[in-house]
């Protein structure tokens, strides 16, 4: 690499730095914007006029306008401002103005809205099923978007017969019979299933006596539940599925809705609409703290022990009540809906050796972490989302981003910890290595669970997750941990061979680039003396990116529950200040004694 693209490369990165140091919030941490979601604001909506329309007629009016001025030119709507439409989400927003009266004031919007849902489904008596074709057998999103259109009028006066019934006596289950048992449930979802089950079974009902007589039992089970702030995992479209569904039955005032208004009040925004999720502050702030570590962190010491002291503060210590998760883990969140989950316990994992010296708080914290990890590792050897699997459903079954996340966070730590447990990372690690090995495509690539590309073929993303996979196996080798040469080479090969003429990346072969996708396989392919030339190409292509705009525009990459995309302001900063700190840190790096200070 030549000496003036290092200087470019170096002032690139010394600004971007600046600019994520001044995106701390007054508490000395990151906490970031989603992006406003036509889905979360189409079911705040709906819920809002379910509980009480006259007393929440202005953040309607206002939701409903929001909508109204984001509809694709299609008529339809995306998950977010920037995403092509989709079936589901106009479905909802058409709900949304069925269900307040306001075809009428919106009847062009509205119009179109019918259009374009009659143009996927055939017609608006095809509706239901078109919904369903879409999720297959899983009903955790099918049934929700269903209910929501025969709470709303949509599906005539014989609509709720044409909702699927759910089992909400399976949240009377114990947790831990759960997995014993195989049932199609997963506990974050119970609150849906709850609420849901019940306002079709008050509409609808079926001969059942099991299923009247959970009915009270499975209402107090969804109030402890519920997090103190109402907002079931954070997320506007699960607290509102909830919170509709208890007014749908004449249960407005109920203790559950009255938290779940209370939540979507708090969340609205001023332009009138809603998140997908109230933030990512813990997510974004490991990533932040990784992103700066690599090359002369800016962080301060009185910030690295604010920062240090902050993370250290959002480990889950007791099991969770929701999830039943063991203690030592981290959520994505530091609000009350947060629950632990694998890719978060990682990052803070990784992130805190960064921050302060160790100390024996710390370790212990670092042994419950690795301990929690260690927990989740499924039988085939790979990582799951919240907790060990039984079935296939999406968030139990084991994913190569999250695992090789883990391994990264293993390696990292398994030096400083107890051998006894160091013994244990090292046979998960064997184990781990075994389903990356399995898991990896013939072309090289890893699919990730947690995001994706809506413009690669079947949405995936696997430029990005096999960028992530080898940074992990590239941490390793340097840290002296088990890792497969293959493997690496195969992937390092694969985002070669992605990688456009003008030297950046989309999500797959081309794909139109962004400065994530790109920032991801640059920081992946460090090292690769084999692929220098293609390298630099991509390392001048991603500071085109940058440079072209003075805010790079996130990309809709993000996969949240149920396959609904989301973009966040920092994303684009935290991957291209990782990226550039990477060169930096192996063009001035000289031996393999030195790469070990940075993971």
């Amino acid at each position: 690499m030549t000496a003036g693209l290092l200087q470019r490369v170096e002032r690139v990165h010394a600004s971007l730095a600046g600019t994520l140091l001044a995106e701390l919030d007054a508490h000395g941490h990151w906490t970031g914007a989603l992006s406003s979601s036509a889905l979360s604001t189409a079911t705040a909506v709906t819920a809002l006029c379910a509980a009480d329309p006259q007393t929440h007629v202005t953040l309607i009016h206002q939701g409903l306008r929001w909508l109204s001025d984001h509809a694709n030119p299609d008529g339809g709507w995306g998950d977010t401002p920037r995403s092509a439409s989709n079936l589901s989400t106009t479905a909802l927003a058409w709900a949304a103005f069925g269900i307040a009266g306001a075809d009428a004031l919106f009847s062009p919007t509205v119009c179109a809205a019918t259009g374009y849902l009659e143009s996927q489904a055939g017609s608006l008596d095809h509706l239901v099923p078109a919904i369903e074709r879409r999720y297959g057998k899983d009903r955790t999103f099918s049934v929700p978007i269903t209910m929501a259109l025969a709470l709303s009028g949509r599906l005539g006066p014989n609509g709720w017969r044409r909702v699927r019934p759910l089992p909400f006596e399976l949240a009377l289950v114990p947790q831990r019979l759960m997995g014993v048992l195989r049932l199609p449930v997963v506990s974050y979802a119970l609150p849906a299933l709850i609420a849901i089950g019940q306002v079709i079974h008050h509409h609808a009902p079926r001969p059942h006596p099991l299923r009247t007589l959970a009915r009270q039992p499975a209402l107090a089970q969804l109030a402890r539940l519920q997090p103190a702030n109402g907002g079931f995992l954070e997320a506007t479209p699960l607290t509102s599925f909830v919170t509709m569904s208890l007014a749908g039955m004449g249960l407005a005032h109920h203790v559950v809705a009255q938290r779940g208004l209370a939540f979507l009040k708090a969340g609205v925004r001023a332009d009138g609409s809603w998140p997908i999720d109230t933030n990512l502050a813990t997510w974004l702030t490991t990533l932040a703290v990784k992103a700066l570590s690599l090359h002369h962190n800016p962080l301060t010491s009185d910030q690295r022990r604010i920062l240090a002291s902050w993370i250290l503060g959002q480990q889950h210590r007791i099991r969770h009540p929701f999830t039943g998760a063991a203690p030592g883990g981290w959520a994505w969140t530091d609000l009350p809906g947060g629950v632990p989950d694998a890719d978060d316990t990682a990052g803070a994992l990784l992130a805190l050796p960064h921050l302060a010296p160790i100390t024996p708080e710390t370790v212990g914290a670092a042994t419950a972490g690795v301990t929690w990890l260690l927990g989740v590792q499924n039988a085939d050897g790979g990582i799951p989302t919240f907790c060990r699997g039984w079935g296939t459903l999406p968030f139990d079954r084991s994913t190569p981003d999250l695992t090789a996340h883990a391994l990264r966070a293993w390696a990292t730590w398994k030096p400083r910890l107890a051998p006894a447990l160091g013994r244990r990372i090292h046979r998960a690690t064997h184990r781990a290595m075994r389903y990356l090995a399995s898991s990896q495509h013939r072309d090289g690539s890893w699919v990730p669970l947690w995001f994706g590309n809506e413009q690669a073929p079947r949405q995936a993303n696997p430029v990005l997750g096999t960028a992530l996979v080898l940074i992990a196996l590239n941490t390793l080798e340097t840290l002296g941990a088990p890792t497969d040469s293959t493997s690496r080479s195969r992937a390092a090969e694969f985002l070669i061979r992605a990688q456009s003429t003008p030297g950046h990346w989309g999500g797959d072969a081309d794909v139109p680039p962004s400065v994530e996708e790109t920032a991801l396989a640059v920081e992946a392919l460090a090292g690769f003396p084999q692929h220098a030339v293609r390298f630099e190409h991509g390392v001048v292509a991603l500071l085109d990116l940058i440079e072209s705009t003075p805010a790079p525009p996130p990309a809709p990459i993000g996969l949240y529950f149920a396959q609904l995309w989301y973009y966040e302001k920092l994303y684009p900063l935290l991957f291209a200040t990782s990226a550039l700190g990477r060169v930096l840190h192996s063009a001035t790096t000289r031996s393999p004694t030195a790469r070990q200070s940075t993971p």
